[in-house]
């Protein structure tokens, strides 16, 4: 008695979609996206927060913004009198043009 075996080579469908990703949870969302604390706390451990810090303020210091923004803050304190302006008066009249200015 002899037993004949075939070899059966099955091929996959080149037409078929591969399948769908497994859905993800909210553990995987927070792994792919770090939140802002997260990134912060790397930043700090590993120096880069000052170090970014630094570049900032010398690069606002070079583009002349630091110096405008002493000049707006001197100018509306001459204009409304020493003694009647608070450190909130200046943040409000500074933050508009502070942020609007380009650094180049």
């Amino acid at each position: 008695m002899s037993h004949s075996h075939k070899l059966v080579i099955k091929r996959s469908s080149m037409s078929r979609p591969p399948p769908p990703p497994p859905p993800t949870t909210n553990k995987d969302q927070q792994h792919q996206n770090p939140s802002f604390q997260e990134i912060n706390i790397k930043l700090i451990q590993s120096g880069e927060k000052e170090r970014l810090k630094e570049l900032l303020r010398e690069r606002l210091l070079e583009c002349g913004w630091i110096d405008e923004m002493k000049a707006l803050c001197r100018a509306f304190t001459r204009k409304k009198g020493r003694n009647n302006v608070t450190v909130d008066d200046l943040v409000h009249v500074i933050s508009p043009k502070g942020r609007g200015m380009s650094i180049q």
